[in-house]
């Protein structure tokens, strides 16, 4: 979606993206995984996006490109049918009004969603005693794709030029306050929004680098299937976030004094969710505290990786 946005932008001056309600989506897809509020809010922390129009319909019209004086509308290279089968965009294309952009090879919904219901049995020990999630769990992981050691079957590849498109390129100025926050940032979500929101009003010019854990580390703190999108996903994902200015791409899981002399961080933060420890046993965020730079901030937000993977399992036949 952010690369679908990142190109749409570039060929405009402005950019307002309609988002569906979750009605709409429900009636011509099956459900949402996140409700509209989520969806507006996610959609606005995209630094592509100029403006949200919210409950847009889900075949665009003229009508819908005039209210909002847009002079065209783009959509990816795969064509989106209504319930009956007609082409969603037929009225726009056929006025000349309509733009295509390259879909992204290799990552979609749809393959994610599948990435999640191809979790194994031993995954998720936290939600252990849900015996329908375990029953379902079963059935999921015995496709051919389903063994690998990370992040199951992502078909996403890499390049550099991806990553130059997705960066600020902006370096930090004189005054800048740098800002350190590091995890998994797995299926970039609402959550991890509010709490770069949150970390980003803590300065009156911030600078924020988020650090991002190899899927190998990930793995080791966070269980059996984790994380679903492997690392160069999840880069691109926080890179597209209108409150990150830089990515360490393979953080290291401690917050080493090398580190934070290296980037001249100011200050580490992390959220309310649990710190594991190091594989030694020690507190990865042992030197912040010590140098008293370290914060906690509470982003508000309650949304986890772990419920949205309960979200589809709960969903699955919809899915």
């Amino acid at each position: 979606h952010s690369n679908q946005l990142r190109q749409a932008r570039a060929m405009g001056d402005y950019l307002i993206v309609g988002v569906h309600t979750d009605e709409e989506i429900a009636k011509h897809k099956g459900p949402p995984v996140f409700t509209q509020e989520e969806r507006y809010k996610m959609v606005q922390a995209i630094k592509w996006v100029d403006e949200i129009a919210p409950g847009a319909p889900y075949v665009t019209t003229l009508e819908t490109l005039d209210k909002y004086n847009c002079d065209f509308c783009v959509h990816g290279d795969d064509i989106t049918l209504t319930v009956d089968g007609k082409d969603t965009y037929e009225e726009v294309k056929t006025a000349g009004r309509y733009r295509e952009c390259k879909r992204t090879q290799g990552v979609s919904t749809t393959d994610l969603v599948g990435r999640m219901l191809l979790m194994t049995k031993a995954h998720h020990s936290n939600i252990d005693e849900d015996l329908d999630y375990r029953k379902h769990t079963d059935n999921f992981g015995k496709g051919p794709k389903g063994h690998s050691p990370w992040t199951g079957v992502s078909q996403f590849l890499q390049t550099s030029q991806k990553i130059i498109q997705f960066a600020s390129g902006k370096e930090p100025q004189p005054g800048d306050t740098i800002i350190y926050v590091a995890g998994a940032f797995d299926l970039f979500h609402i959550g991890h929004v509010d709490f770069l929101e949150k970390v980003h009003q803590l300065a009156e010019k911030p600078y924020i680098i988020a650090g991002l854990h190899f899927d190998q580390e990930v793995n080791r703190y966070k269980g059996k299937n984790y994380p679903i999108m492997n690392i160069h996903e999840r880069t691109l994902s926080v890179l597209a976030c209108r409150y990150v200015s830089e990515v360490v791409i393979g953080a290291p899981y401690a917050v080493t004094a090398d580190l934070l002399d290296h980037f001249r961080v100011t200050l580490v933060c992390h959220g309310m969710t649990e710190v594991v420890p190091d594989k030694d046993g020690s507190d990865p965020y042992e030197e912040p505290k010590r140098r008293g730079i370290f914060q906690l901030v509470d982003s508000g937000s309650n949304l986890t990786t772990d419920l949205i993977v309960q979200r589809i399992i709960k969903n699955r036949s919809a899915f």
